[in-house]
């Protein structure tokens, strides 16, 4: 089996990931939070710290762009092959209002012939890797055989299909019939990506699919950072490892951003996932959510892994 990290926007930029990746199992692939092109076509301060070569050493790195313009999406493209990378993935699954109200995203799956255009252009024009990752349609899971029609006219590097619309944002249950026939159709190599938590999920999703050989992983790793490990076999990660893992995180987030407040809520927001580790630590959740300085914080921490045991010790 590969294993990819997915992109996750705010949590996964390169500081995440080279923590993760010092910690536990590798991933196979990681993905960037998406790179949105600008007017002045220059890369913020944080997307190019996040795809700097020097910043993701040891690691395969996949850039991600949204957009629904090929002249940004090639532009783009050739600024990151000159930074070295050879592949780079199209996001048409992010399912925010704030991106599909513009039409990018899985916004963008609501006009296939424009997505069409689009993909011919880019294709005409760019001699990289390309692949995307996509949900099932906006609005029904029936308008992914249309999509999927359009998809197998390129040679993609592969697709990557969360099977949801983006209406249902990560509600319901993945559209597991929808990923069935993209297996029985595509033309590209398929990545199946969506509510794979435990071994248990992908258990049940292997049974299904025995004849796909990746899988994209994200808040289930954010959860537990041990789970590629977990699912090939080995244990649950020791608390003594996630502690460290956490620690080396927080310190290396005072290290990249200036001001209390804002390492607190990048640690914060990693708190949403990882917690769910920790059951039956709500007390010692409040608390961290609480926490206005490193120290309350730092304590609050220390009680949590003192008083909490990780799911599976």
């Amino acid at each position: 089996m590969k294993y990819y990290l997915a992109p996750m926007e705010g949590i996964t930029g390169y500081i995440y990931r080279n923590v993760y990746h010092t910690f536990f199992r590798a991933a196979d692939k990681y993905f960037t939070p998406f790179i949105a092109p600008n007017q002045k076509g220059k890369f913020s301060t944080r997307e190019e710290n996040d795809i700097l070569p020097s910043h993701n050493e040891g690691m395969y790195v996949v850039p991600q762009i949204l957009t629904n313009h090929a002249d940004d999406f090639v532009r783009t493209a050739q600024k990151l092959s000159e930074y070295g990378y050879q592949e780079i993935n199209l996001n048409l699954g992010c399912p925010s209002r704030t991106v599909v109200a513009k039409y990018r995203g899985s916004g963008f799956l609501a006009k296939p012939d424009d997505l069409d255009r689009f993909l011919e252009e880019i294709f005409r024009r760019l001699d990289l890797k390309i692949s995307i990752k996509t949900r099932i349609g906006k609005f029904a899971e029936e308008e992914f055989r249309d999509l999927l029609c359009i998809y197998n006219r390129y040679p993609l590097e592969e697709l990557i299909i969360h099977p949801r619309c983006q209406k249902e944002f990560y509600s319901n249950t993945p559209h597991w019939e929808v990923f069935e026939y993209a297996v029985s159709e595509s033309k590209n190599p398929l990545c199946y990506n969506g509510d794979i938590f435990t071994v248990e999920d992908f258990e049940r999703w292997r049974q299904r699919f025995p004849d796909t050989d990746t899988v994209m992983l994200g808040r289930g790793v954010l959860r537990n950072p041990g789970l590629i490990e977990m699912l090939e076999g080995e244990r649950t990660p020791e608390k003594a490892r996630l502690k460290q893992f956490h620690d080396r995180l927080f310190k290396a987030y005072q290290q990249a951003i200036p001001g209390e407040r804002n390492v607190l809520f990048k640690m914060k927001e990693l708190w949403v996932y990882l917690g769910q580790t920790f059951p039956g630590s709500e007390k010692c959740m409040k608390k961290i959510k609480k926490a206005q300085s490193f120290y309350a914080y730092a304590e609050a921490v220390e009680t949590l892994f003192e008083q909490q045991e990780a799911c599976g010790e």
